[in-house]
């Protein structure tokens, strides 16, 4: 367990936290633009998957901010901080076609797995077990959502 004498490594996974988050956030707005804007012969199976994955994101980013104030530390909450944050690229001003859609998305959910994996890496050694639990839970939400939207490719 992270003890408040351990501040660097509490700040550390606090910042560490906080790309979580704003990556998650961009890839909220990115899934929920996307829900908005697509079209073609899939539209109504992918505007539900990508509803509901946005869904579940937002859901998320109040538990990867309170985790970051757990750990004594200020959780990012503007579009700034997240541009500069965010390791997910924001959605392009005009909507690209429902393939380009899926496969960006099914692209950021697998960077979201691997950002988390190594959080939970980087929290478990620091004997973090609540933030490695966190990151666990996170990565099979990403796995899950990548997989979905692979299968609409194939």
């Amino acid at each position: 367990m992270v003890t408040k004498t351990d501040s660097n490594s509490r700040g550390a996974i606090a910042a560490k936290l906080g790309v979580v988050l704003a990556s998650s956030f961009t890839l909220m707005l990115k899934s929920q633009n996307f829900h908005w804007n697509v079209t073609g012969p899939n539209f109504g199976p992918l505007h539900e998957l990508f509803g509901k994955q946005y869904d579940e994101l937002f859901t998320a980013l109040d538990e990867l901010a309170e985790r970051i104030r757990a750990l004594d530390s200020i959780a990012p909450g503007s579009f700034a901080a997240y541009a500069k944050l965010s390791t997910i690229k924001d959605a392009p001003d005009a909507p690209p076609s429902h393939k380009h859609m899926i496969g960006e998305l099914q692209k950021d959910h697998e960077a979201m797995s691997a950002l988390c994996s190594a959080l939970r890496e980087f929290a478990d050694d620091a004997g973090d077990t609540a933030t490695g639990d966190l990151m666990n839970g996170r990565i099979d939400v990403h796995d899950k959502a990548a997989w979905m939207l692979r299968a609409h490719l194939a």
